[in-house]
């Protein structure tokens, strides 16, 4: 009898449990997330190595698309530790063609300063001025790239945070201009696919992009373009990733944070802290 009642508990509370996630999920699909830039805004995605638009970035991409924003790329090198930069050139516009970036806003940058290597540090202070010239000249509002981890670890994703980092907190980035970054975690949450919707609902988070079908067919295209990196372990991540990261964004002059969804406001200064100043995203992929 006491197991019975106990089966009918469980079963009552992974009803209810369900019912939330579903109910969350249909009320989130058509917020437009706030603290973003309106339609029209100039938004830059900011890449260290052909195919992180498409690995990493693609919901967001595909979100923003969405929400009207004029998308622009800049990739920081060709990828070519392999001795493969020009297929991955020719890989990363098929990839950007089908998310929707135009190849006139895509720019990549190839040269020794900034080469495809885990093993090597790039100059923040080089990646900066470069990457703020980029955004003056193409007077971008919104910056998207990578956070302190580097969702991988790896150390060319993490010199593109580093970057961003010095001109937030240095005051250079435009007034107006706001960045959001995508934020690591650990192995287990990263490839439980759906199963990691509840911890991501019952986060705090300033935007979340949850992908249609269509959309979901679109990122897995775009990601097939890039045929050079399809090895067994990046199918198995494509395959098994619950295809969402999440992130913080800072924009330059705004005296307060605010959370979308729930839309709280809590103060918003810089600190010492590795990601102060900075607000959460969350973009998942739904079938």
């Amino acid at each position: 009898m006491e197991a019975v009642a106990f089966l009918c508990l469980a079963a009552a509370v992974l009803g209810w449990g369900f019912l939330w996630v579903w109910d969350s999920w249909e009320r989130m699909k058509g917020q437009k997330p706030a603290g973003l830039p309106g339609d029209g805004s100039r938004t830059l995605l900011v890449i260290a190595h052909p195919d992180d638009e498409a690995m990493f970035f693609a919901p967001t991409v595909l979100g923003l698309a969405r929400l009207r924003h004029r998308l622009s790329l800049l990739c920081f090198s060709a990828g070519n530790y392999y001795n493969q930069g020009e297929i991955r050139k020719k890989e990363l516009l098929q990839s950007c063609d089908v998310l929707g970036i135009p190849p006139s806003s895509i720019m990549i940058i190839d040269n020794r300063d900034f080469p495809d290597d885990p093993g090597v540090q790039w100059d923040t202070e080089h990646v900066a001025s470069t990457l703020l010239q980029h955004i003056e000249v193409n007077s971008i509002n919104l910056v998207v790239t990578f956070d302190a981890g580097g969702v991988s670890g790896h150390s060319n994703h993490v010199a593109l945070y580093a970057a961003v980092r010095t001109l937030h907190s240095e005051g250079k980035l435009p007034k107006g201009c706001s960045v959001l970054t995508l934020q690591s975690v650990n192995v287990l949450r990263k490839y439980i696919s759906l199963l990691d919707l509840p911890f991501t609902l019952l986060q705090t988070r300033d935007v979340l992009f949850m992908l249609t079908s269509k959309e979901v067919a679109q990122a897995k295209k775009a990601m097939s373009c890039h045929r050079s990196q399809l090895l067994w372990f990046r199918r198995l991540y494509v395959l098994f990733s619950r295809g969402r990261e999440r992130a913080r964004a800072t924009s330059r002059g705004a005296e307060r944070e605010r959370e979308t969804q729930n839309l709280k406001q809590a103060p918003g200064s810089v600190s010492p802290e590795p990601n102060a100043g900075l607000k959460p995203m969350n973009h998942q992929i739904m079938t």
